[in-house]
């Protein structure tokens, strides 16, 4: 069972390496493309350890790391006519560069004002939980920090001992509904709280599937008040829109 996940934040893999090449504070003119590669091929494999679906450009790019790579490490052949200085990361910085220009245009173009958007939503009203932030502006997160946190919960669960092997049915639309109805009552819960202690991780890998399912319909925002805080989860829509989710699970294509 997989979903293919595009979020605004990450709509690619020029995209993902963009966010690694910030996250390691390299020039993009001279990136360090051993480290780069031995980070993106560990998102590929945490994605890939959580059943998603992987488009294609990303798997692609990964064997252009990968092959990049193998050039910088071997030495450089002095062969007659070769140009000098001939850099094999100079087409992948063209291409993050170009990338990164359409980028900030989207970025300008989606502050403008746009009439009649897909949904129109309701004010959110203040709860207790805003006294207790300060006033930093909210962080947007994306798919990968969202599975970087999953998989920190899961490699600090306890070991689970069985006895008897014991096949649990779990539906996915199940607990579509079950984090839509938990935000209808609560407005704002910690992505951490959807995942107690002694949760099975068949159970938390179901919940964190519904999540995404969620993020992909646009139902749910994703946020953090500063970088290392605790990310919070928080209805995208209006309280009818997302009730409407847990009285069609058909819709949602799971069983």
């Amino acid at each position: 069972m997989g979903i293919n996940v595009v979020l605004d934040n990450f709509s690619g893999p020029l995209d993902l390496l963009l966010q690694l090449i910030r996250d390691n504070a390299m020039d993009i003119y001279d990136i360090q493309i051993v480290e780069i590669t031995d980070q993106y091929l560990r998102v590929i494999e945490q994605m890939q350890r959580l059943d998603l679906d992987l488009a294609s450009e990303f798997l692609l790019m990964a064997a252009t790391l990968i092959h990049i790579k193998s050039r910088m490490l071997l030495p450089v052949a002095e062969e007659e006519g070769e140009e000098d200085g001939d850099d094999p990361r100079t087409e992948l910085v063209r291409r993050l560069l170009e990338y990164q220009r359409y980028k900030e245009v989207a970025a300008v173009f989606e502050e403008l004002p746009q009439l009649n958007r897909d949904l129109f939503f309701a004010s959110a009203r203040a709860g207790e939980w805003l006294e207790l932030e300060t006033e930093e502006d909210e962080i947007s997160v994306g798919i990968y920090q969202l599975a970087e946190a999953f998989q920190y919960l899961l490699n600090n669960m306890p070991v689970e001992v069985f006895h008897e092997v014991v096949r649990e049915s779990l539906s996915v639309a199940e607990f579509v509904c079950r984090i839509a109805d938990r935000l209808l009552r609560q407005e704002r819960v910690a992505f951490r709280e959807f995942f107690q202690a002694g949760t099975s991780r068949d159970v938390m890998v179901v919940t964190f599937l519904a999540m995404l399912e969620l993020v992909k319909m646009r139902m749910i925002n994703i946020e953090q008040t500063a970088e290392f805080r605790d990310i919070w989860l928080s209805p995208a829509v209006t309280p009818e829109v997302l009730g409407a989710v847990m009285t069609d699970e058909a819709a949602l294509g799971y069983g």
